[in-house]
């Protein structure tokens, strides 16, 4: 392999990592991380230590099977029984149709934070963005690198007001290992946690990216673990970060609600920055929620679309168009409904069913030969892991159908 294939293999590894990465910290990630906190202050600390051990069993059993067999998780589905393929594919793309609804609003918010603009606007102005990179022939190529522009951004942003802030990290790694709140009371949320950064069309986001760019096969099963692991390496690092700059926050005894007749909106994670670091740190935060929303619609669009590609040939030929409709789409949902809450909570319930769904019908193809190949060894290790995974998250699955039920009060 010579040292310009290597380096353009590098770029295509780190930019399947940081699309997945991104694609997991979208609007409801940083909201999700803030309330949390507030709650839990520093025990959340180990709230994020299980979601992330968790969340690598998911990443290394899925990026292991879809690499070694070279196909996407539609196609291992529909081998190991046919049509199921096409329930996860319908699932998967339901679900990510709705969080981009989401994914749009929360772009919006961040232009609103950072610039002042008017909701309605932000939400053309994120779908329009979205969309342009789309319309270049090596869109790819494109995300691959803003992703990674992006989510550096998001670091270094955060990272700022972690020093303005000053957290107490000496509690929180206690508290990491040793919760006050006790083990009980945090086991929801390590759950909630693990749907939110490895639910949905996020597991497979990256994963896809690869078998797109030709990265597959067993021979490739090292690069594709790395990428994995860099993956959730990097939404660990925004979700840890994240987590301290709002816990130097909630220790002063500040809660992340603003005050009755307030004009800011509800937003747990922008009123932590706007109390710990002023006017500056609100800017700041809708620099952070600006990246992470719109490159949740980039990563929600393209692997939803993914999942349908294979299905059609017209598709395939037309992937860019179609993740343009897709993004499209979910714009004008937004600025019709305004604040899409209820699909939020259906989308809940998706992710917490997809989940052990697709897990577990990865861990079944990684031991059939007509899947993963006659020379390939899935890890005992982690095939049981996984098996532990599915069940945690088959819990979360049937606990969120309860969410159902709001949609119709």
């Amino acid at each position: 392999m010579s040292d310009k294939t290597k380096k353009s293999n590098l770029g295509v590894l780190i930019g399947a990592a940081f699309l997945m990465a991104t694609s997991a910290i979208g609007p409801g990630f940083l909201t999700q991380t803030a309330t949390f906190t507030e709650q839990f202050q520093a025990s959340f600390g180990f709230v994020i230590l299980a979601s992330l051990l968790l969340a690598i069993v998911v990443q290394l059993n899925v990026w292991r099977v879809i690499g070694v067999s070279g196909l996407r998780g539609q196609d291992v589905a529909n081998k190991i029984l046919p049509g199921l393929g096409y329930l996860i594919a319908f699932l998967v793309a339901l679900g990510g149709l709705v969080f981009n609804i989401g994914n749009v609003g929360g772009t919006s918010l961040g232009l609103n934070a950072m610039l002042g603009l008017n909701e309605t606007i932000g939400y053309v102005v994120a779908g329009a963005l979205a969309i342009l990179i789309f319309l270049f022939k090596n869109a790819k190529g494109i995300v691959d690198n803003l992703v990674k522009v992006l989510g550096a951004i998001m670091i270094v942003v955060i990272l700022i007001v972690i020093f303005i802030v000053k957290p107490p990290v000496g509690l929180a790694l206690k508290e990491t290992f040793a919760p006050s709140s006790g083990y009980t009371a945090l086991f929801p949320a390590i759950l909630t946690l693990l749907g939110g950064t490895v639910g949905g069309y996020i597991t497979f986001s990256g994963a896809h990216r690869l078998l797109d760019a030709g990265i597959s096969k067993k021979e490739n099963v090292g690069e594709i673990t790395k990428s994995s692991v860099m993956g959730i390496g990097i939404a660990a690092i925004v979700r840890i970060f994240l987590f301290l700059a709002i816990l130097g926050v909630v220790v002063t005894g500040a809660t992340l609600t603003p005050p009755e007749g307030s004009n800011l909106p509800s937003n747990p994670a922008a009123y932590a920055f706007l109390q710990g670091a002023g006017e500056i740190g609100y800017r700041f935060f809708g620099l952070v929620l600006f990246a992470a929303g719109i490159t949740s619609i980039i990563g929600a669009a393209y692997t939803s679309v993914s999942f349908l590609k294979t299905f059609n040939k017209t598709l395939e030929k037309n992937e860019n168009i179609a993740i343009i409709f897709f993004i499209a789409v979910s714009t004008l949902i937004m600025a019709i409904m305004g604040s899409p809450a209820k699909l939020l909570v259906l989308a809940g319930a998706l992710n917490g069913l997809i989940l052990p769904l697709t897990l577990g019908t990865c861990l079944v193809a990684s031991q059939r030969k007509d899947v993963v190949g006659e020379d390939y060894k899935h890890p005992v290790w982690m095939l049981v892991l996984g098996i532990i995974v599915v069940l945690l998250a088959a819990y979360l699955g049937v606990t969120s159908l309860k969410n159902l039920g709001k949609l119709f009060v």
